[in-house]
């Protein structure tokens, strides 16, 4: 049972805990509020309620659904889930760092969303320890991943309402509007139009994200991840005007993205909305209401371990729903693998593990072993992150039975576990990215030489 670290200051307590940990629930005492809004509460209603969960959730994923609870309660304890980040309540924060990190500083989780994400550091970024801040520039680093995914939908084009003043009359002519400005009558006709258009409702309101994240020291060089992308919303919003945020706001929160189609945006959508109403976390309504950002601790694990060895490996993604296989014929038994390797005559399938090496075991063998058998694979590798530097482990699969009494290990079909050492003796984030690069090299080497 792990303990959690309580920061109490003038203005806000927060307390530190890490993910998938079993907590004594007196230390969460000095935040009460939040543990009261989040205890019990499935990932679904956390989201519904305020809260970012990255990656969204998706009814396909494996890892992480919206069953998921992220708090809940054993006994005298709470019990953390696989999932990192940052929530917040009035002046109450509750931090969930990776349990793979023992130093003060969350080195291993900054490194990750570095790695997969693009993060500039985040550390650095909040020498104040302002969790507040932090969760918000976390937010805004998402900003160019999702402008990047819904865009690749092209552009949202919908039905909005336009009002116009002339004499080429094509719509429902506005009686008040047109008494106002046409008396005298000089040939003008007030009307308006429903038309299909980019420049709309959500398009604005990307355009006031991307207006209001240049603001920011950062904003530029973020921005400059998906800069084809900001041309275009810039190029498609000529109605933009800073003082109509608000209303663009309203109009948003008020017309939810709901076709499948265009799911990319509604994620956008939500984040834009996010971002700029940061504000209201801060004073007035928002102290009374849940916020904060969480990630997903196994998605994140699995993208940075295909970042390493992604040139050999497929990588079929349940939560895109890219690269599905089948177990059977006629579309059964729908299965995610997360490597299967290039090589077909030497064909090896790699799982992506974010949890200690004594954790991965039974249902986890059968299901390795069960893509191995799909993809006449004759050797399966474990991916795993580990504190301390141990030898890879190497498990042969047992031929015959008990009750012929002839069982046996078999020299053709093996399974092995490799870890990566997370280094936590570090003076800095820099000394922790030059020791883990020196890790990715070695875990490297020993798959080759598998």
């Amino acid at each position: 049972m792990q303990k959690g670290m309580v920061i109490q200051g003038t203005e806000m307590t927060e307390l530190k805990i890490k993910d998938n940990a079993l907590i004594s629930k007196r230390f969460f005492d000095g935040i009460s509020n939040v543990t009261e809004k989040i205890i019990d509460k499935t990932l679904e209603q956390l989201e519904q309620e305020g809260v970012f969960i990255f990656p969204k959730l998706i009814k396909d994923a494996e890892d992480i659904s919206k069953d998921q609870v992220i708090l809940q309660s054993f006994n005298d304890c709470y019990r953390s889930s696989n999932v990192m980040g940052f929530l917040g309540y009035g002046k109450e924060r509750l931090v969930i760092e990776s349990r793979f990190s023992t130093g003060i500083c969350d080195y291993f989780f900054q490194y990750l969303l570095e790695c997969v994400l693009s993060f500039p550091n985040i550390l650095e970024l909040n020498t104040d320890s302002n969790q507040d801040s932090l969760m918000f520039n976390l937010l805004l680093f998402l900003f160019p991943h999702y402008l990047k995914e819904a865009m690749r939908k092209g552009l949202f084009k919908t039905y909005i309402q336009n009002q116009y003043n002339d004499g080429n009359v094509k719509g429902s002519i506005d009686i008040p509007r047109h008494v106002r400005k046409n008396t005298p009558f000089i040939g003008n006709v007030a009307y308006n139009q429903r038309e299909f258009s980019y420049d709309n409702y959500l398009m604005q309101l990307i355009r006031h994200t991307i207006e209001f994240i240049k603001k920011k020291p950062y904003g530029n060089n973020l921005l400059q991840k998906t800069k084809d992308e900001v041309s275009l919303v810039v190029g498609t919003t000529n109605g933009y005007e800073f003082f109509d945020r608000r209303k663009v706001i309203a109009e948003n929160i008020k017309n939810p993205i709901r076709h499948a189609y265009y799911r990319e945006y509604r994620a956008l959508q939500r984040l834009c909305i996010m971002i700029l109403q940061h504000e209201k976390h801060q004073i007035g309504p928002g102290m009374r209401q849940i916020h904060g950002i969480l990630f997903d601790g196994s998605w994140i694990w699995e993208e940075y371990i295909n970042l390493l060895i992604g040139s050999d490996f497929h990588h079929p993604m349940n939560k895109g729903r890219k690269g599905a296989q089948r177990l059977f014929a006629r579309n059964v038994g729908l299965i995610y693998p997360d490597f299967i390797s290039h090589e077909v005559d030497n064909r090896i399938i790699v799982d992506a593990k974010y949890k200690p090496c004594e954790n991965i075991k039974g249902s986890d063998y059968q299901q390795l072993l069960a893509y191995m058998f799909r993809f006449d694979a004759k050797k399966g590798i474990y991916l795993y992150p580990q504190n301390q530097g141990v030898e890879n482990i190497e498990l042969r699969m047992n031929s015959g039975s008990t009750y012929e009494n002839n069982v046996c290990p078999r020299d053709d079909i093996m399974v092995f576990k490799c870890g990566l050492t997370i280094p936590n003796e570090v003076a800095n984030y820099e000394d922790f990215k030059v020791k883990i690069k020196k890790s990715e090299e070695d875990l490297k080497l020993e798959c080759s030489s598998i």
